[in-house]
């Protein structure tokens, strides 16, 4: 339905804003909208049936497509970190006011219904030039701006980051800035970059300006780490597995994951993977059966599974012989084993080992090749 048509926004000026302009100008797949209205009220918004959800400052859903409407507004510094603002809503102001409080120029771009372009900022021309430029003096007020930053090169590869906001970000960083992220926001940005195409951008565009040593601290020798990642990108991996690379040199593991305060599935992961890697290569049987047992493969198989997956970024590995070794293991009837030795319990551990490595040694010797 064209906003026209539609009884919801009739009479309202909308615009969509943001990523959405962004990634159609680059003929990128459409994505979520966002929609900026000027000259409205939240009153007038919610006798139109637009469901309210904003914490800060007024933000809607549409009553059909659920879309997100925000109020145009101005921000104001009045703390430290990214939550120190104060928003003003008022009808009052304008597309242009409330595109100049964004993040970079690239991003400070409206269309009209209709299909207009608004862009006061010439974000095209930086579009164009594939350069990230920050839209002014007041993006040095919010410290998530430079983890963007970071996520948005991570995913746009070909993107430069302007000289003067690279050195924008390096001030904020001197001023204590980045000091006042919280963990979860960090995580947030940390784990959508490691999911995009070249995740080492991101590392690289936060080291540069001193961020990385600031938000994560426990990270070591993230160079060393950042051609695997890139790699775990190309061949699909999931969060964890791509999470376990970025730390697996990181003795301080453990620390960070409670720092940023990670998933279960991560962490996990990040713990396993150096002992998985420090038991290849596992020629003998044995060898393979203590892997799996470190590795809890018996329990968690299809973690055990990612575990390889993430192993085979840095090592060589033969996934297949690993998933039959699992297979024969988790084959044993540890049951049965506990009934033959019946009456003797000290009996059960060394015969269930044994069979398991009867197991393995029969799956090694009918495997192909």
């Amino acid at each position: 339905m064209s906003a026209a048509a539609d009884p919801a926004v009739a009479g309202l000026r909308v615009y969509i804003v943001g990523g959405a302009v962004r990634d159609a100008l680059l003929g990128l797949p459409a994505g979520d909208r966002d929609w900026v209205v000027v000259g409205a009220t939240p009153e007038e918004m919610a006798r139109r049936g637009f469901i309210p959800v904003g914490g800060d400052f007024p933000v809607f859903l549409h009553p059909a497509s659920k879309e997100e409407y925000a109020l145009a507004r101005t921000e104001r510094k009045s703390g430290r970190g990214y939550k120190g603002f104060t928003f003003y809503t008022g009808a009052d102001v304008s597309l242009e006011q409330d595109l100049r409080r964004r993040d970079f120029t690239v991003n400070a771009m409206a269309r009209t219904p209709q299909g207009e372009l608004i862009d006061p900022l010439d974000g095209q021309a930086d579009l164009r030039a594939r350069c990230f430029r920050h839209v002014g003096a007041a993006f040095a007020e919010d410290p998530v701006r430079i983890l963007r930053l970071g996520r948005f090169s991570a995913r746009f590869t070909d993107f430069s980051v302007a000289a003067e906001t690279q050195a924008l970000c390096r001030k904020m960083v001197e001023d204590g800035e980045v000091d006042a992220l919280v963990p979860e926001r960090v995580w947030k940005e940390l784990s959508r970059g490691l999911m995009e195409a070249r995740p080492s951008r991101m590392l690289q565009v936060w080291d540069a300006c001193g961020a990385l040593a600031r938000v994560m601290p426990q990270l070591h020798q993230w160079q060393a780490v950042a051609e695997d990642l890139d790699a775990a990108a190309r061949r699909g991996l999931a969060l964890p597995g791509r999470y376990a690379l970025l730390v697996r040199l990181s003795p301080e593991r453990d620390a960070l994951a409670a720092r940023l305060r990670v998933p279960a599935e991560c962490a996990d992961q990040a713990r396993l993977l150096p002992v998985l890697l420090q038991a290849l290569p596992a020629s003998l049987a044995a060898q393979r059966l203590d892997a799996i047992e470190r590795c809890d493969g018996l329990r968690k198989p299809d973690r055990f599974a990612a575990l390889i997956e993430a192993a085979g970024v840095v090592a060589q590995i033969d996934a297949g012989l690993w998933a039959r070794a699992l297979s024969a293991v988790r084959g044993v009837d540890a049951g049965a084993i506990a009934r033959q030795c019946a009456g003797e319990p000290a009996r059960i551990k060394a015969g269930l080992r044994q069979a398991r490595l009867a197991a393995l040694q029969a799956a090694q010797a009918d495997a192909p090749g």
